[in-house]
């Protein structure tokens, strides 16, 4: 199995977002992309949780892969200051009770996914100089209240701002750092686990930038 999934979370293929998951997976070396758009899966959680809804092939694929995993990093654009519905879809219906979270005795989450190590790529249009008035809560969400509740950690998030008005160069730049940060996530993992360094990725020309985010 590859030591890292990579979640896409936006639902276009085209966007900068899923150029920016690509990326990170190709210089990853030893990732699984996992593209939500692409998976047979019902995102709505029709009963809440009073009543468990059956789960699909491709939603228990993507759970099998998310325990087998080192690494869980995840990309996806900050719409509304949260994410598309398709992402939040799957949090709420992969990440379930018992399974990959607990609640202690005394009302605390007990994350079940624990020893695996993440990242995010938040894409936004907000400037970087709006950042401290309006902030990224689509990060805190993310990083703290779904994936650090759930045991994985650390789970640092890199912020790509100002992607609307981004020049195609500042793309292809964010599309290389990521293939950066994915060969050398894949040493730190290759090194902490007592595996053989990683071959460093043959450099290739980045991937088209895409539709903003």
């Amino acid at each position: 199995m590859p030591t890292a999934l990579v979640i896409d979370g936006h639902p276009n293929p085209d966007s900068l977002t899923s150029a920016i998951a690509r990326s990170y997976a190709d210089g990853h070396g030893d990732a699984r992309l996992l593209a939500l758009r692409d998976l047979d899966f019902d995102p709505h959680m029709r009963f809440g949780y009073r009543k468990r809804i059956p789960i699909e092939a491709d939603l228990q694929d993507a759970r099998d892969a998310l325990h087998a995993a080192e690494r869980i990093v995840i990309a996806t654009p900050m719409w509304w200051a949260s994410v598309p519905a398709l992402l939040k879809g799957f949090f709420d219906r992969a990440l379930l009770p018992q399974q990959e979270y607990r609640m202690s005795p005394v009302g605390l989450p007990q994350g079940l996914l624990t020893g695996r190590r993440g990242r995010m790529y938040l894409l936004a249009d907000t400037p970087r100089i709006a950042l401290p008035f309006v902030g990224t809560p689509a990060a805190r969400q993310v990083s703290r209240h779904t994936m650090r509740y759930c045991g994985v950690r650390p789970f640092p998030v890199r912020r790509m701002l100002g992607v609307g008005a981004a020049s195609e160069r500042q793309r292809e730049r964010w599309i290389a750092e990521a293939a950066r940060t994915g060969a050398s996530d894949r040493r730190r993992d290759d090194l902490r686990s007592g595996r053989s360094a990683a071959a460093e990725p043959i450099a290739t020309t980045p991937a088209a930038a895409g539709s903003p985010r």
